[in-house]
């Protein structure tokens, strides 16, 4: 199909399911000039609607998701919902498999379980037709894999697809094969395997930044100082000075808009509770953290935006790692049989 019959199948689909959608509200305040009328000019304009389809290619696997649905017959916008609903309820699943491996109790892991499952950013998640459910499912399947079924290889495959999920969360997973590389020997990985997995890893996310059309720095601008109507074909030059003021008037705002300073709070109660400054275990917990707060320090860098949403892996991480410190009477690789010597 050409664009103009893909622009005018898409929305005349969209027009018959929500009509309301084209009632244009031109008046609300902008964030990024351009922003009120944007959407009106992709619904009008095949040319504009054909580079913005462009923004979606860095997410191969999520969309390679979506065409199986619509393959099996699901309309488009069906299938997209239908991935985050999915994902939904293989999250709580594979919560509830975490929780019960680290508590021993099933009354107790059901209960916090269906806590969770109340969480806002996890909800939002769930009511967006976007990649953020998928996203945190392969993470923490990466991490079930890699804990619980030491299976390496399992574990980089989750890890590959999540980056092609969501290409930034390289940046945490960089930061945490630093740390396994610390750890190497305790966890019983050669220096060959782990650079293996570190190579297939990048070799997802650079894949993809080879095939995408739009740069960084046009990307910033779409999304916080002025809207990109053709951000292949035109693109408006960027301008640092912009970037920096964005930073500085924003930096504030989102990360006490997040939930990572009311966790950091909960990290710091439970660590300080748990184990005193010459307990060795205090190092490998503080570096993991700490490895989460600097990859999301650095995303914010490159994306100056922690809508809550596309923080859930995060905030998931976080929350099943202080329930392990906080029940767990043994370290986790120890059920497992493998001894750790922290002093590596």
């Amino acid at each position: 199909m050409g664009i103009k019959e893909i622009h005018e199948k898409v929305y005349t689909e969209l027009k018959e399911k929500n009509p309301k959608h084209f009632v244009y509200d031109l008046s609300h305040e902008e964030i990024a000039k351009g922003e009120n009328t944007y959407y009106k000019v992709l619904a009008e304009n095949p040319k504009a609607y054909e580079e913005e389809l462009q923004l979606f290619s860095v997410k191969p696997f999520f969309n390679f998701i979506n065409l199986i649905f619509f393959k099996l017959g699901f309309e488009a916008s069906t299938s997209i919902f239908l991935v985050s609903i999915i994902s939904y309820v293989l999250i709580l699943l594979l919560v509830f498999r975490f929780l019960t491996n680290i508590l021993r109790n099933q009354n107790l892991a059901v209960f916090i379980t269906i806590i969770l499952s109340l969480f806002k950013p996890f909800l939002e998640s769930s009511r967006h037709a976007s990649p953020d459910n998928l996203a945190c499912l392969l993470l923490l399947l990466s991490f079930y894999y890699f804990i619980f079924r030491k299976n390496f290889l399992l574990a980089t495959i989750f890890a590959m697809l999540c980056i092609f999920t969501r290409p930034e969360y390289y940046i945490f997973y960089s930061f945490v094969f630093l740390l396994i590389f610390v750890y190497r020997k305790s966890l019983r990985i050669s220096v060959r395997d782990l650079c293996f997995s570190y190579f297939y890893i990048g070799s997802s996310f650079f894949l993809i930044q080879y095939f995408n059309q739009i740069s960084w720095s046009t990307l910033f601008m779409n999304q916080f100082t002025q809207v990109q109507i053709y951000p292949i074909s035109n693109p408006d030059p960027f301008y640092f000075s912009s970037y920096f003021n964005f930073l500085k008037s924003n930096i504030l705002l989102e990360f006490n808009g997040s939930y990572f300073p009311i966790l950091l709070l909960f990290i710091t109660i439970i660590l300080a509770a748990n184990f005193n400054v010459k307990n060795p275990k205090l190092k490998l917990y503080s570096l993991f953290f700490a490895s989460i707060y600097i990859a999301v320090f650095i995303r914010f860098l490159i994306f100056p935006s922690l809508v809550n949403r596309m923080m859930l892996g995060y905030y998931l991480l976080i929350i099943l790692a202080l329930i392990y410190i906080q029940f767990s009477k043994e370290g986790i690789l120890k059920k497992k049989n493998i001894e750790i010597n922290y002093s590596s």
